[in-house]
């Protein structure tokens, strides 16, 4: 195939580079970076794509992140690509900080208290419910709800509600720093293309 990787990388390397790429989440946040200010659209409509995409990271639906950032973005005509890339402020450094945060409002708007939950034991209580209800589906056993119940009702469910205040501030501060930042960088292009222009048409110039 023509994208095929030549040389195969061991499943080690393969999660290693999932939590640190190859140069760092510097380098590669700085490509988004590169990426989103070299699209070709308004810096208005490419803010509301960002918007959609940093919104959707503080959401519980991890898997998912890539479809709803582009519903929310097609809802509020910005640019498909940049909610893409935006979903990328959401990564295994950023995960942790979003969901604490994400849970602690959740809990204080629900008026529950999270320190009474034992978030470990409700996510292995889920997904023993999970492995339990697929053999269900193939033997007589009975399906059980209990765990699913619980981490919905103490986590997952907090975690969706808690994510809308800290997801909706986070995504206008993008959105403004974006705007700005497009701004700057197509004004500068514009200028240096005009800039380039005009020395092609003195060298173009014939002489008197």
């Amino acid at each position: 195939m023509v994208f095929r990787r030549r040389d195969r990388r061991p499943i080690w390397r393969i999660i290693f580079e999932f939590f640190w790429p190859r140069g760092g989440w510097a380098r590669a946040a700085q490509y988004v970076k590169h990426r989103v200010r070299r699209l070709p659209d308004t810096p208005e409509k490419i803010g509301r794509g960002v918007w959609a995409g940093v919104f959707v990271t503080f959401t519980p639906f991890f898997g998912l992140h890539f479809i709803i950032s582009l519903l929310i973005a097609r809802l509020m005509r910005g640019n498909l690509v940049a909610a893409l890339l935006a979903t990328f402020f959401g990564n295994p450094l950023t995960y942790i900080p979003i969901a604490a945060t994400s849970l602690w409002f959740g809990h204080w708007l629900l008026g529950q208290s999270p320190a009474k939950i034992d978030l470990n034991a409700e996510i292995s209580s889920a997904w023993s419910d999970i492995l339990h209800n697929i053999r269900a589906v193939f033997t007589p056993e009975a399906m059980q709800w209990d765990g699913l119940r619980a981490f919905y009702d103490t986590t997952f469910f907090p975690f969706m509600v808690g994510s809308v205040i800290p997801g909706i501030v986070a995504a206008t501060i993008a959105y403004y720093v974006v705007v700005r930042l497009i701004h700057v960088y197509q004004n500068r292009r514009r200028k240096a293309l005009r800039q380039r222009l005009g020395k092609l048409k003195q060298s173009q110039r014939p002489e008197q």
